[in-house]
């Protein structure tokens, strides 16, 4: 339809006639569309208060950095540590974790471009790994074949640089090598493998000058909550995960919820091109309701053990108060007009998706029902309550998308649906967004 001007002059003057449009225009002229719309009133309902609350560590901070995968999976396991320790406060490297994270990133990427090779220029999935390519972001299967393949590190040994916390440039940088080997590869009659080595090569040099190099062996020392002095001489990064922690990250699986119709419950899922080490197999998902993935969620809590979680943290969030409610935005009020879309419905639109991950540490819960979650964020103590932050369950329906439960907390007829063959979706599926 042609936007024609008595068209547009009716649409005009219907507004101009709402009287309470006035109002609205006037405070959005020197607010914040956000700040208008919080509903101060919901506080009550989120009060810092749980039934059921482990008792977790000091929050860590990612900065600018937008790999929260990496911070939630080490928040999980830093806290085996520090009990097995009797540790006050622990950090893994995650500066570690993310550099062979972006290393076998780029091995891979250039991987599956050798692989397309003879592919139309414009191929999709070529098109798809070329913008895309290196990113902060992952799934919890990223963090657990770096952990299986190259250990882990405290953090006082390989501890942030300015680069870890600001990857941008880094990226770019990265990204470029990985177009340039394309473009590389495409003209060149070179040797594929000694090709690659090349591009290998300068990939670890920008890693290794921005990161540091990994340490391939340290010592573990520490002073416990008895003030106790104790050093572990001479480990490599592989032994201190296997034989000094009380930890099996393969024990884990992702769940999801994703109710589109096209990704039916209680199977499994892959995503085409969704992984970062070439010889582990791509992460799978079991889908299941969202009642199911809650009481999943809620069973591992009850068991002392903190849940890895992946959701859309941009909607309805105030930072400084550390809230993900979804009633406490009143957008109806504001602009009176619906905005209300399914959780479904904001997949298939692109209107949503899994961008962040945190650790749930905490549930309140009436008669075995849940109201509200703890949240532990990796944004520093200097916003929510000293960095953890409170959602309510109505939000944590509609945007949480994945959450990491150990198998024995499944039943066996969930169980079982683990062993179906997954079926494959997509390289661009929202289920293959990272974190």
């Amino acid at each position: 339809m042609e936007l024609k001007r008595e068209i547009l002059d009716e649409i005009s003057n219907n507004y101009i006639q709402g009287v309470e449009n006035k109002t609205v225009r006037c405070a959005l002229f020197n607010n914040s569309i956000r700040n208008i719309m919080r509903n101060k009133e919901r506080e009550g309902d989120l009060l810092f208060n749980f039934s059921l609350n482990l008792d977790t560590l000091k929050v860590t901070n990612q900065e600018n950095a937008n790999n929260s995968f990496i911070y939630a999976g080490c928040n999980v396991l830093r806290e085996f540590i520090c009990k097995k320790y009797n540790l006050e406060n622990f950090e893994i490297s995650q500066s570690y974790i993310a550099f062979y994270d972006k290393l076998e990133k780029c091995n891979y990427i250039m991987d599956s471009l050798v692989e397309l090779k003879d592919c139309d220029i414009d191929d999709r999935e070529r098109y798809f790994l070329l913008t895309k390519g290196v990113q902060d972001g992952g799934v919890w299967g990223f963090f657990s074949n770096i952990v299986n393949k190259y250990g882990f590190v405290p953090k006082s040994v390989m501890s942030d640089t300015y680069q870890s916390l600001n990857p941008c440039e880094m990226n770019y940088l990265l990204n470029r090598k990985l177009r340039q080997f394309n473009a590389r590869l495409l003209t060149s009659n070179e040797n594929l493998d000694y090709l690659k080595s090349l591009f290998l090569d300068d990939i670890y040099k920008i890693l290794a000058c921005c990161y540091g190099i990994p340490p391939k062996q340290f010592d573990f020392e520490y002073t416990d909550k008895d003030k106790k002095y104790h050093i572990i001489k001479g480990i490599t990064p592989l032994e201190f995960y296997h034989e000094y922690t009380d930890i099996n990250i393969n024990d884990y699986i992702c769940i999801t919820n994703i109710p589109t119709k096209d990704k039916p419950f209680n199977r499994t899922y892959t995503v085409k091109y969704l992984q970062n080490v070439i010889e582990e197999k791509m992460p799978i998902f079991l889908n299941f309701p969202i009642d199911e993935l809650k009481s999943l969620v809620i069973k591992q809590l009850q068991a002392r053990e903190v849940v890895f979680i992946g959701c859309d943290y941009k909607k309805t969030l105030d930072v400084k108060d550390g809230v993900f409610d979804d009633k406490s935005f009143n957008y109806y009020d504001t602009f009176k007009t619906d905005f209300y879309m399914s959780k479904e419905e904001t997949l298939d639109n692109y209107e949503s998706s899994m961008n962040h991950a945190m650790v749930v540490t905490g549930v309140n819960l009436e008669d075995n029902n849940p109201t509200k979650w703890k949240l532990e964020n990796s944004w520093g103590e200097d916003v929510g309550n000293k960095g953890y932050f409170i959602a309510s369950d109505s939000w944590f329906d509609k945007y949480v998308y994945q959450v990491v439960i150990n198998k024995k907390y499944l039943s066996k007829e969930q169980l079982e649906e683990l062993k179906l063959t997954p079926i494959e979706l997509k390289a661009w599926d929202p289920m293959g967004t990272l974190v």
